[in-house]
């Protein structure tokens, strides 16, 4: 790529997404022109991308009277409908959310070795997996850290969707070598929306030609929507009784138009990142970026992480048929993991006092942190926090951090530095399991 002055011509579409497609590009495939240097000299300029709309974008737009965005995977994704994100958060916990998760990364592999190909790539034994369930699973490198995490539904005997945070295709074909599998970037002609909270099962049953009833937690079912055919998979990013609807996206207007309508007397209403952030930190939820980071990303081994530290031990089988990292995920889980992601809970009445010492009232943060802090224990340093937030649920400040062995072991007390007035202190915080926030209804069955 070529960098230059401040002007220049988008290079569509969006570039992250096309050379996960296509590989390296040249210069005649991207949009570009030339600026004049201060010499008088030509100089190429290539703007990487700008965001574009998803296949929902004229509704979300008419409806984001903030004008709050931000880029996800190279498109615009919603941060907060209004001003502040309260409502939304108010109605993933209290009615139902509706929030375009349409950047994800979307593949469908199929053909007669296709679970050879994931059985060989995630952590987990797709042996075990039956045709209609789904699986949140990670996969890794030779080295046993992780690429990537993302969810698997086994549609039929040999067809999977596959969803990933990243750009997944080249790592997907490299490891198909020698395999009868056919493996299709589906994240454009495929658009997503999850609907989330306690009437979530409502509104789809007044809205849906589905077995919403019998859908059991991380399992997937066919239905329409309107007129439209759609994949219906009882899974979301907030720990509450959710939903994921799959369909083409030149149907997407007519999806939402009919759950916005139907979903009305439900309490339905359109929620953004902002409000997910929070209730993916009370589900205990990591996101990629943040609280780990991708092996292909990190600029030194300390940056990577494994399943083990990032609390996912419980998604590696050791013993299934040969897959990507497995022998050394075979010797860290006999040695342990030097370090964990675990929850925190921070000591409010230390908060308090820490305000008060500055003659001020406290203040609980309305959005997610993902301010990186560090966390103590007898004056060294164990760890870092990487996403803090204030649970409207349950009234508790929260915190999902990377802490070293031995300290990451549940009830041990931390401190957590805190700044106010520019001022940097440390309040308690006690090591606590994850989910913070785990209500019944989200894997009850039937659905309230």
């Amino acid at each position: 790529m070529v960098h230059g002055g401040s002007e220049g011509q988008v290079a569509y579409p969006p570039v992250s997404r096309w050379l996960a497609r296509s590989g390296p590009a040249t210069p005649s495939q991207l949009s570009y022109v030339t600026n004049k240097n201060c010499n008088g000299g030509a100089t190429a300029s290539i703007i990487p991308f700008v965001p574009i709309g998803t296949a929902f974008h004229a509704r979300t737009l008419a409806l984001c009277e903030s004008l709050n965005y931000r880029e996800w995977s190279g498109y615009y994704a919603v941060s907060a409908y209004e001003t502040r994100h309260e409502h939304e958060y108010n109605a993933i916990r209290n009615a139902a959310a509706l929030v375009d998760i349409s950047p994800l990364f979307k593949y469908r592999v199929s053909g007669p070795d296709a679970t050879r190909l994931v059985d060989r790539v995630i952590t987990r034994d797709v042996r075990q997996m039956s045709v209609g369930q789904v699986w949140y699973t990670p996969w890794c490198d030779e080295y046993g850290k992780v690429i990537d995490d993302g969810t698997v539904a086994r549609l039929e005997e040999q067809t999977y969707r596959w969803t990933a945070a990243d750009p997944s295709l080249r790592w997907f074909r490299q490891n198909a070598a020698g395999l009868r599998v056919e493996i299709e970037d589906i994240s454009e002609p495929i658009a997503a929306l999850a609907l989330q909270g306690p009437t979530s099962a409502r509104v789809l049953r007044a809205s849906a030609r589905a077995d919403i009833e019998s859908l059991r937690y991380f399992r997937v079912t066919s239905g329409r929507i309107g007129r439209v055919a759609v994949d219906i998979s009882r899974t979301g990013y907030t720990g509450d009784l959710g939903y994921e609807i799959w369909m083409p996206a030149e149907s997407a207007i007519e999806v939402w138009d009919t759950l916005m309508q139907e979903g009305r007397p439900f309490g339905i209403r359109p929620a953004g990142m902002l409000a997910l952030d929070v209730a993916r930190v009370e589900a205990g939820l990591l996101l990629i970026d943040v609280d780990f980071n991708s092996s292909r990303k990190a600029l030194v081994d300390a940056q990577k992480y494994t399943p083990f530290e990032m609390g996912l031990g419980r998604l590696v089988t050791i013993d299934k048929a040969p897959f990507v990292g497995r022998q050394a995920l075979a010797e860290e889980r006999r040695r342990g993991p030097s370090r964990m992601v675990v929850g925190l809970e921070l000591d409010w009445t230390e908060v308090e006092a820490l305000y008060e010492r500055f003659a001020l009232a406290p203040v609980a943060p309305s959005t997610a942190s993902r301010l990186h802090v560090p966390v103590m224990r007898d004056r060294q340093q164990v760890g870092r926090a990487t996403t803090t937030a204030w649970s409207p649920t349950l009234k508790r400040l929260l915190a999902l951090a990377t802490i070293d062995a031995p300290f990451f072991v549940g009830g041990t007390r931390l401190e957590v530095e805190v700044t106010v007035e520019a001022v940097r202190q440390y309040v308690g915080a006690t090591v606590v399991k994850t989910p913070f926030f785990n209500p019944p209804r989200k894997t009850a069955t039937p659905p309230e």
